[in-house]
């Protein structure tokens, strides 16, 4: 159990930069730290008027916001536990995880609130809104001035306001369970994994000690607040160190994104690899794709000049003032990560997963190593189960601060993923160097075994795939013992070219030939299947390649 606490660092956090710009909605309502404290201690206060206790559980629903935030810094500092719903959730699964995870109180965006049937949620005491905090629904009627008695219960405690002395959390303990974060909703397959104080602090100790920010330095937080990753390093670690979070409640594309980089010139930059894919395919790749430009970057010392213009550009995009920016949440383009590695371009690549808070893996962009996820953290050990851990691929497995103590009423997903010894078996395959550099090589679930037993990364081809003109991304699996690549071509080229369905097959066929040359025999691609629609995804933008296998 780390010293650290993470209550004690929300609350000195919070004192010190009292006076601070906190949480923004982009173009919307703004907080300060002490407006913060405010909602918080009137949260704390309806708790308590509603009787909830240390340990019950609070659901969390409803797009990125500064109140989404308060929300959870509010439910964590009371010892209750938060259990965020993603908004791409349906109804059912909502329903389900309120249920499931035993919510006695749910905050929820008033647009999500409609789509619910409240009857369905037979233990809820209360329903309180995300937009101005208050109450929506209560079981008794007696309770149902809740919100006009929080008032009054602030304005007699604290007369002229909430002042700096007397903002106070109370101690919650690094062993106590903070969230349930539910990786799926679906019925069945519900795993909540059980994330304790502990592991947050592990996450966030690990940032302020080797991630480049300081009080005061602005944020663009953009990833889903509902993931473990967006949570822990665009929202918990900058607000524990005193920063400025403007919160994107908007799908994040790359005109939206670009627009706010330019406006807030944010100091650090968290993303999924689709976002910064995006914006090489289409800003880069076009201009140093070019014949001319190929020779020209082959020139001695002219090509050390077009780099330097390139990575001037580039830093501009993201608004020009950041010191690095970490991609993390799935794998990312392994020509992208070449050619950004050669302009010297400040990023890095980490690893995680929501079973460890997310945090496994990480390194400055200046001491990043190509193809890696970036060295293990401080507080995890790490081993490969192989007999050559250096060499010979294996599933990675990790022990530590950061792991969870499992699902939430699911012994049996527990056990499959925890041993005695606590080792948490991420199902993810890679190798080691000596230096404990991560070099993941794929899922061993979405592992494809050759017709002659050799192991196929499915993810190595789609690299290949995913750089090739027209293609927006791919998904490949094995059908009737053949390799195939189920391709969805980039809508706005096709649509800008003008390509009828036909000419798009022809190119698409030239492509497989093209891309069979580049890659070993065994691995041979037989077919491209176009596909309608853009695949299916995670809120972390991962494609779901369990509905294409």
């Amino acid at each position: 159990m780390l010293k650290e606490n993470f209550v004690g660092f929300l609350e000195s956090s919070i004192k010190a930069n009292w006076e601070k710009e906190a949480l923004a909605d982009y173009k919307g309502k703004s907080f300060l730290y002490k407006d913060v404290a405010g909602h918080i201690t009137r949260i704390h206060m309806g708790f308590e008027l509603a009787g909830i206790k240390r340990g019950d559980k609070i659901s969390l629903l409803g797009k990125n916001s500064a109140s989404w935030g308060i929300v959870f810094l509010a439910t964590v500092s009371y010892g209750a536990v938060i259990v965020p719903i993603l908004p791409d959730f349906t109804p059912e699964s909502i329903h389900h995880i309120v249920n499931h995870s035993d919510s006695v109180i749910f905050f929820t965006g008033e647009e999500n609130y409609s789509s619910l049937n409240i009857k369905k949620m037979p233990q809820l005491k209360y329903v309180f809104s995300l937009t101005d905090f208050s109450l929506l629904f209560s079981q008794d009627s007696v309770q149902s001035k809740l919100d006009e008695k929080i008032k009054q219960l602030f304005e007699k405690k604290f007369p002229k306001g909430l002042q700096q002395e007397d903002f106070k959390t109370g101690k919650v303990e690094n062993s106590e369970l903070a969230e349930i974060s539910y990786t799926s909703g679906t019925t069945g397959f519900s795993k909540g994994v059980m994330i304790t104080h502990n592991s947050l602090i592990a996450n966030i100790r690990y940032a302020h000690e080797n991630m480049p920010l300081k009080p005061g330095d602005k944020i663009v937080s953009f990833l889903p607040l509902a993931h473990s990753y967006g949570c822990a390093f665009e929202f918990l670690f900058p607000f524990t160190l005193g920063c400025h979070i403007s919160i994107l409640g908007k799908i994040p594309s790359p005109q939206i994104l670009i627009q706010a980089f330019a406006e807030i010139k944010p100091r650090l930059i968290l993303s999924a690899p689709l976002v910064i894919e995006k914006i090489y395919k289409k800003q880069l790749l076009p201009v140093i794709s070019k014949p001319v430009m190929k020779v020209l970057l082959k020139v001695p010392l002219l090509n050390i000049l077009l780099h330097k213009k390139i990575k001037t550009k580039l830093f501009n995009v993201f608004g020009g003032n950041f010191h690095e920016i970490v991609i993390g949440g799935a794998a990312f383009n392994k020509d992208a990560e070449l050619f950004l590695k050669t302009i010297k371009f400040p990023f890095s690549i980490g690893y995680g997963m929501t079973e460890c808070g997310p945090l496994i893996s990480y390194a400055n962009w200046d001491k990043a190593k190509l193809k890696s996820a970036g060295k293990i953290v401080d507080t995890l050990e790490i081993k490969i189960d192989s007999s050559d851990p250096y060499n010979e691929v294996g599933e990675i497995m990790v022990k530590g601060e950061n792991v969870m103590i499992g699902y939430y009423k699911n012994e049996e997903a527990t056990k499959a993923v925890l041993d005695e010894e606590g080792w948490l078996h991420t199902g993810d395959l890679g190798v080691i160097d000596k230096e404990n550099y991560v070099y993941i090589r794929g899922r061993s679930k979405d592992m494809l075994l050759g017709s002659s037993g050799q192991n196929i990364y499915p993810e190595e081809i789609e690299a290949q795939i995913n750089n090739m003109p027209f293609v927006q991304e791919s998904v490949v699996v094995m059908k009737d013992n053949k390799i195939v690549a189920l391709v969805y071509p980039d809508p706005d080229l096709v649509k800008k070219e003008q390509l009828s369905d036909e000419k798009l097959s022809t190119i698409f066929k030239q492509h497989k030939h093209s891309l069979n040359k580049l890659i070993p025999k065994y691995m041979s691609v037989s077919e491209f299947i176009i596909q309608k629609e853009e695949f299916e995804k995670t809120p972390k933008k991962s494609i779901k390649r369990y509905l294409y296998a």
